[in-house]
């Protein structure tokens, strides 16, 4: 069994192959402060659940976008396992040419994303991760990588917005019925997310311009299901796909 993990910034992203196959997967909150050993019995526990132990993993595959867990997942790993975790950064073979001004510069998940979209649809394609930040990943017609956009996710916009206006108060992130809001709550509704999904399908539509190609969009991440139904230029939505891109980084680089 390979156990893939993607660490982001919010949530760390846990996944169970046996062969191609996902068995357990899990989304938890990720904690910058935590030690190997506590990601140990963490991970220990999750894998409980499916009734698997550490002894039954062939290897790790990890892909982190937070520097001070890289290390203690990959200490974790290759003392649960005895052999070191395979990390997505320089030198991985990726399958995928990278022409960006500085490919380490690209975060691990980025990479992952557009490796398995291909995999996946073909190319060109677009993935439009829905996360802490709001990520665009470009493929063009050739295959390879050739860089995308960063914006604030919704939540992140959300956190900012209730910050700084002493007289809104928080609200659930759920679309409104209207684009006008007739009410506070549906007006900051609006305002975070269908203004999100205006913002994505402006996105999505100028990369297709330059690009010269009507790429499909795909969408992941923990909002994607949220999200997506309110874009109008989203194709599919995958919420496996960080994992699937990790497990083929492991296929390439085994």
């Amino acid at each position: 069994m390979i156990l893939c993990i993607d660490v982001g910034n919010t949530q760390t992203v846990l996944g169970l192959f046996e062969g191609d196959e996902l068995g357990g997967h899990w989304r938890i909150a990720t904690d910058a402060s935590m030690t190997a050993d506590e990601i140990r019995v963490k991970v220990a526990g999750l894998l409980e659940l499916e009734g698997v132990s550490f002894g039954q993993i062939e290897r790790v595959v990890l892909s982190s976008v937070v520097p001070a867990l890289s290390e203690q997942y990959e200490t974790m790993a290759e003392r649960a396992t005895g052999l070191r975790a395979l990390v997505v950064g320089p030198g991985i073979k990726t399958g995928m040419p990278i022409r960006y001004d500085d490919p380490r510069e690209v975060g691990a998940d980025r990479i992952v994303n557009a490796v398995a979209a291909i995999e996946a649809y073909g190319a060109p394609v677009i993935v439009v991760d829905f996360g802490t930040a709001t990520t665009f990943d470009v493929v063009d017609a050739s295959g390879a990588y050739v860089g995308g956009a960063i914006a604030p996710g919704v939540e992140t916009s959300a956190d900012a917005l209730f910050s700084r206006a002493a007289r809104l108060a928080k609200v659930d992130l759920e679309a409104p019925p209207r684009v006008i809001g007739r009410n506070t709550t549906e007006s900051v509704q609006a305002g975070l997310l269908l203004g999100e999904a205006a913002m994505v399908d402006g996105l999505v539509r100028r990369i297709r311009a330059e690009l010269g190609a009507t790429a499909r969009a795909v969408a992941t991440g923990g909002l994607a299901g949220r999200m997506a139904p309110l874009c109008e230029t989203i194709d599919a939505v995958d919420p496996d796909l960080t994992l699937r891109g990790l497990l083929i980084l492991y296929h390439r680089n085994a």
